[in-house]
């Protein structure tokens, strides 16, 4: 008789030992000359050799199944320690695996496209009307590659500008100030990461989030790094953040660019960027627009009548109109 333990390293235990344990219940039935004590993320497994080895690497192949679809069901146990394919595999284009195990691909055109230009470019912007899913994607692809261990961190990046309200002093430490802003990120991880599992992520600096005040003097290697709400960074941040690319390392970048919420004169260092970076090798960009839009579809309608009323009678209250002789390709730009 000998004595393992077993580390449950990628994944979430709760998910993997499953509802009142019993996943965990059905691992040791499968294994009777085996005792098996869950413990936090650890197995301390007693018994026969040869059932102790075969645990091993079904426990392997469990761990990878569970990482993949962030859930394990019974009938998932068996079909992995079977051998056999499990019906998930049949989903074409999935991204990455929500916590409920829902597939998350793209399901628009420019977001099949942000997808194809992840795969060829180091560096990509995504610009596009609220709702179109140029950051959700962006996190998606982020969440991919470090499961799948291309990358050891996430960093994910705002601007802390008020969007036209004035918040005042706001109470607590640090983390408490710039949680308000960073908040739409945090959603968006929650959706693709079980909660305790991105609280140890957090705590291990494997996910980090940060204002982009912070990034200054960084080199950041091995990760994928996520700009949102780019269109509210000043020529000089924007300059200072793309300048932080390390090695083994990918950038997208996320704005709007109808949605400047700079002080007035100040030009958006997004629409600088897009027309300075254009063309230059190694840098992807997709332009969204109404038809990616997959919230609400009421969202949709609204971003149709806000263009049409710009349209009509040249740029909203409180919007400057664009500098005469700009001839960027670029739509929307304005500057605020």
């Amino acid at each position: 008789m000998i004595e393992k333990h077993i580390i449950l390293e990628d994944v979430d235990p709760v998910v993997f030992y499953g509802v009142n344990n019993a996943n965990i219940q059905m691992v040791k039935a499968l294994y009777p000359k085996l005792r098996i004590v869950a413990r936090g993320n650890v197995l301390h497994v007693m018994g026969d050799e040869l059932e102790m080895c075969a645990l091993e690497e079904n426990v392997e192949k469990l761990q990878k199944h569970c990482l993949k679809y962030n859930s394990l069901t019974e009938e998932d146990i068996l079909h992995v320690l079977r051998g056999e394919r499990v019906s998930k595999e049949g989903v074409e284009g999935v991204v990455v695996y929500s916590v409920t195990g829902k597939p998350i691909s793209a399901r628009s055109e420019n977001q099949q496209k942000l997808v194809r230009l992840y795969q060829e470019n180091d560096m990509i912007f995504a610009t596009g009307p609220a709702g179109s899913g140029k950051t959700y994607m962006s996190i998606a692809l982020a969440v991919r590659s470090l499961k799948n261990k291309e990358i050891r961190k996430i960093i994910l990046s705002r601007p802390a500008v008020e969007a036209g309200e004035k918040l005042g002093f706001l109470p607590g430490d640090m983390r408490d100030k710039i949680d308000p802003y960073l908040q739409p990120l945090y959603d968006a991880l929650e959706d693709m990461i079980p909660a305790q599992k991105l609280r140890e992520m957090m705590e291990q600096n494997i996910v980090q989030i940060a204002p982009l005040a912070f990034m200054r003097g960084r080199t950041l290697n091995d990760a994928v790094v996520i700009l949102d709400e780019a269109q509210n960074t000043t020529s000089a941040q924007i300059k200072m953040f793309l300048t932080r690319m390390g090695m083994n390392t990918k950038m997208i970048i996320t704005g709007d660019t109808s949605q400047v919420d700079l002080p007035r004169g100040v030009r958006s260092g997004l629409s600088e960027a897009l027309e300075i970076l254009d063309g230059v090798s190694g840098i992807g960009f997709v332009h969204m627009n109404r038809k990616d839009i997959v919230r609400h579809r009421l969202v949709s309608r609204i971003v149709e009548a806000y263009d049409k009323r710009k349209g009509e009678s040249g740029p909203l209250p409180g919007q400057s109109a664009r500098r005469n002789g700009d001839c960027s390709p670029h739509k929307a730009q304005m500057d605020i």
